[in-house]
């Protein structure tokens, strides 16, 4: 597969590895007990949920939201609301997952528009350092913090492609 121009390789595949097996060893100690909802926000939090749930050792029943900010852009802009799940009566633990938290508002607006019945963990593979948007500590679980740059590959796009990378690239070149 050719990279992208001007890319170089950030975080490697074993470490994004490890990164999952920390992320899915903090939820098993800390989840209580039951069934859990995964619910990760597409496209990319597709690659994270997957990655943990076959690490998590407990009932999981899955469904999506698909908002997004990009949509194939390299900036965000308004939120598009594409689907929301049918959610289960009652209240259960429920595992709001991304590939990254980089400003931080798609992640919040889809938290806020969850039901206050559901106990709602926000779980993210990367999380940008800066100083734009919103605070960045208010995620439950953050698997990787990654400098301010452009990156792409589990479950994090270039131009709509490279999410299926198993390990996390950069460009070099502004964008």
């Amino acid at each position: 597969m050719k990279m992208p121009e001007n890319s170089s390789l950030l975080i490697e595949a074993a470490q994004v590895s490890a990164a999952y097996d920390g992320l899915a060893a903090r939820l098993a100690g800390e989840l209580p007990p039951g069934e859990v909802l995964m619910l990760p926000v597409m496209n990319g939090g597709m690659f994270p949920a997957l990655e943990i749930a076959r690490r998590l050792k407990r009932p999981q029943r899955f469904d999506y939201v698909h908002a997004t900010r990009y949509r194939g852009a390299t900036r965000g802009d308004v939120l598009s609301w594409l689907h929301w799940p049918e959610l289960p009566e009652g209240s259960m633990t429920v595992l709001l997952i991304d590939d990254i938290f980089d400003e931080g508002y798609t992640l919040q607006a889809i938290r806020n528009r969850l039901p206050e019945r559901f106990e709602v963990l926000t779980v993210v593979l990367a999380r940008k350092q800066h100083a734009r948007g919103l605070a960045r500590d208010w995620v439950d679980f953050v698997g990787l913090d990654l400098p301010d740059e452009y990156v792409f590959g589990c479950g994090m796009d270039y131009e709509e492609n490279f999410r299926e990378l198993d390990a996390i690239w950069t460009l070099n070149a502004p964008h």
